[in-house]
Formats: structure tokens, C-alpha cells, sequence
């Protein structure tokens, strides 16, 4: 329990000191999470809203393939990023192995599945009205697409938030396509581990609070935009 008590005041000592290391590391954490999580708005919620609109064969197949992508464990998103990038695979003379650009690939494939799906439940849980309106007065797709991203707002921010809570929290990508390169690619959840296994557990549980702190405003948010879409 002594150990414990000592590592969360070291903790404490740690985050309030601004320690420079842990700014860095929370710094990676941030960055990359956020870099991915817009690349996968940025392709996501079209796509999630395109396939709520659109009736097509295979949308169905589609639509489960994107519920099947969210449970995708990171490390084989890590190992699949890995064998294109690393030196033998197609993509290795772009140098991208443990580089931050690796982990937002990596965390962008986590992240794009979890903000399509929730998109397109978004989208289709708008009042059904609403499509036979602007049919009926015709608008045209784009019209169409944008009308609808305004009524499913609260839960396409809510698809987002989930995403960015995703890769944020992930650890088998940044260590497996990040490498834990100090001062480079460590991040949040890769330093937990290290300086766990190095029994530093003072860094490790100032990190973690970091950690924790992210979720809980996350769930906060989620709780508030939950209750706005009622």
C-alpha cells in the first residue's frame, strides 16, 4: 500500500512540476490521437452519412463488415501496418516504420471503422420524415447530405469523441509502429508500460491520471450529447 501512496505523490510532484518528459510524452499522445481521429472524421462521417442515404447492393454487407472493423484488436492493425511499412513490404523504402506518422496510420484504421459505423447509426436514427421531405422537394444529394449532417450533429460528435477515446487509449499500435522512441513516438500508454516494467512507478501513475482524466471528460461529453439528441 506504502508503494502505492508513494507513487501517486510522486505523481502529484510530477504533473504539477510540469516535468518535461511527461509533457512530451502526454504532447505525443495528444498529437497523433488528434492528427488520426480528424483523418478519420474527415473520411468517416461522409461515408457513414453516404451509406445512410444510398441504397445499393452490398450496403448491408458494407454496414456489417464497418460493426465487425470496431472490435478490430490493435495488434493485428499493428502487425498489418507493420508488414507494408517495415523494410520488406511494399511501402519500406517511404521510411515510415517507428515514426509518428506509423502510429497515425495505425490509429486512423482504429479510428475510421468506429466513426462510420456510428455515423450511419446517427443518420438513420434521424426522424424518417425528414428523407421523404427532401425527396419530396428536391433536394438534390448534396443538399441532401448536408441537411442531414445538421439533424444527426449530436451523434456524429458523439461518433467522433468515441473515436478520438479509441486511439487515444490504444497501446498495441504505438508500440508496435511507433517503436516507444523517446522523446519521438513514446506516448501515454507505451511509457505506462516501460516504466512499469522498470518499476518507475511515479511516471507510470502520473501518466495514468492523465489517462483517466481524457476518459472520464470523454464520458462526460458522450453523457452531454446523448442527452441533447433526446
Amino acid at each position: 500500500m506504502s508503494l502505492i501512496t508513494e507513487g501517486i505523490t510522486e505523481a502529484g510532484h510530477i504533473i504539477c512540476s510540469l516535468d518535461r518528459e511527461f509533457l512530451q510524452i502526454v504532447g505525443v499522445s495528444l498529437k497523433t490521437a488528434s492528427i488520426s481521429t480528424l483523418l478519420a472524421t474527415a473520411a468517416g462521417v461522409p461515408f457513414g452519412v453516404f451509406l445512410a442515404l444510398t441504397s445499393f447492393p452490398g450496403r448491408r454487407t458494407v454496414i456489417a463488415l464497418l460493426h465487425t472493423l470496431l472490435s478490430l484488436p490493435t495488434v493485428v492493425v499493428g502487425l498489418l501496418v507493420y508488414s507494408l511499412i517495415s523494410r520488406q513490404g511494399p511501402a519500406g523504402e517511404l521510411n515510415l516504420l517507428y515514426s509518428q506518422t506509423a502510429m497515425i496510420i495505425g490509429q486512423f484504421i482504429l479510428a475510421f471503422p468506429i466513426v462510420a459505423s456510428l455515423s450511419v447509426s446517427a443518420a438513420s436514427s434521424t426522424d424518417s420524415r425528414l428523407t421523404k421531405t427532401l425527396k419530396s422537394i428536391g433536394a438534390n444529394r448534396q443538399q441532401s447530405f448536408f441537411m442531414l449532417l445538421n439533424e444527426a450533429r449530436f451523434g456524429i460528435l458523439a461518433a467522433i469523441i468515441t473515436g478520438f477515446g479509441r486511439v487515444f487509449a490504444e497501446i498495441g499500435v504505438s508500440m508496435m509502429l511507433g517503436g516507444n522512441i523517446k522523446g519521438y513516438t513514446r506516448n501515454i500508454t507505451t511509457a505506462i508500460a516501460l516504466e512499469t516494467n522498470k518499476g518507475e512507478f511515479a511516471m507510470g501513475f502520473a501518466l495514468g491520471i492523465v489517462l483517466l482524466s481524457v476518459a472520464f471528460v470523454i464520458n462526460i461529453l458522450l453523457v452531454t450529447l446523448q442527452r441533447r439528441s433526446k
